[in-house]
């Protein structure tokens, strides 16, 4: 079943992100996602946000965003957007 990945970031270290991001499509490429939306200026319609970016990512299964986000490749480029960004990452299943 589908997976979808939802991260919402603050910058703390901007060029440590930019690191991180300077590697990420290369890396992300690699595995079975696909990344939907990448957005620096969100619109908080209801609530508030510190959170200066969203990203929205898809994979197959939850299989498919382990093989991702616990491999080593991404987890040498991971030190950078932790380093340069207080991160909120959640996992949600699809609908069947």
């Amino acid at each position: 079943m589908t997976v979808y990945a939802i991260a919402q970031l603050r910058f703390t270290d901007r060029a440590a992100y930019d690191r991180y991001q300077a590697r990420f499509m290369e890396v992300f490429a690699r595995h079975a996602g696909t990344l939907l939306a990448a957005d620096e200026s969100p619109q908080v319609l209801e609530g508030e946000s510190d959170r200066q970016k969203v990203v929205l990512m898809s994979f197959p299964d939850n299989a498919s965003f382990r093989a991702w986000a616990d491999s080593p490749e991404y987890q040498e480029i991971s030190k950078d957007r932790r380093a340069g960004a207080d991160s909120l990452v959640m996992l949600v299943q699809g609908l069947g």
